[in-house]
């Protein structure tokens, strides 16, 4: 199936691993040119030079820290410059560090606030000249967390839910420019932050972590932790020229484990 994503130009934030590394790949197998973006360099070159063995297009790599607004806004520009402009935005950043709102101090809180949410807002209004020329898409990784509040995340529970009410109120704003913008939030999707996150529960209850994967795996109905790849075809999908219609809403990949609606 043709996704009519031949030579477009795709950027993609924090994609040197994990998600977004699996959803820049997704956007290269598929034809197009994409921008690998990493605080390390190195590690974004090495990514870079991963994913061209399988790509059909161009793919570059730009070293960001998106918690500095100068950073965002330069990665942007340079990226617009280097592939000759942008057709997909995909926001994307680490999480913020688990906490509950007795332990989280208030410098978390203002780093959480530019890691998560700020770097969403510069990213969109840096690339919003380009989109609205190309016509294109805007996609941002949040976390299940915005659709049910996941306990000991206070900073992402509370982060994501300002990135949902950012991309609903900016999906009638962009409409007539013909953007179209939605939210993918990843549930248990197997990922270095996902070990990290057993990790740290393991180590704070004493359980084996394996015990800890096992529980967590008997509460989702597919079974088991998602993959990466699996994550990436929402994004690659909403992203590709078959989206020509959905635009302002909230999807988690989650093999069924949110029980919210």
């Amino acid at each position: 199936m043709d996704l009519g994503l031949q030579g477009k130009n795709v950027l993609v934030l924090a994609s040197s691993k994990g998600l977004g590394k699996a959803v820049a790949k997704a956007y290269a197998d598929s034809g197009a040119n994409v921008m690998i973006t990493s605080r390390n360099v190195t590690n974004a070159k090495t990514a870079a030079e991963e994913l061209a063995k399988t790509a059909e297009g161009k793919i570059d790599y730009l070293p960001c820290d998106v918690t500095h607004k100068e950073d965002v806004k330069r990665l942007v520009e340079e990226t617009a410059a280097r592939l000759g402009g942008i057709d997909v935005l995909v926001n994307n950043a680490g999480g913020p560090p688990p906490g509950t709102f007795e332990s989280v101090t208030e410098e978390e809180w203002a780093k959480g606030y530019d890691l998560t949410l700020m770097s969403t807002v510069r990213a969109i209004k840096h690339a919003l000249p380009y989109l609205k020329q190309s016509k294109g898409k805007i996609i941002t990784i949040t976390s299940a967390s915005m659709k049910e509040p996941i306990d000991g995340l206070l900073l992402s529970n509370v982060y994501r839910m300002g990135i949902v009410g950012l991309s609903k109120t900016l999906a009638k704003e962009f409409a007539p420019y013909g953007v179209l913008i939605n939210t993918v939030g990843p549930g248990r999707i197997n990922t270095d932050r996902l070990k990290a996150l057993d990790e740290a529960r393991a180590e704070k209850t004493g359980e084996p972590i394996e015990q800890i994967k096992e529980t967590v795996e008997a509460s989702i109905p597919l079974g088991r932790y998602g993959d990466p790849e699996e994550f990436a075809k929402t994004i690659l999908f909403l992203g590709s020229d078959l989206n020509t219609y959905v635009t302002g809403q909230m999807f988690v990949v989650d093999g069924g484990m949110t029980n919210a609606y």
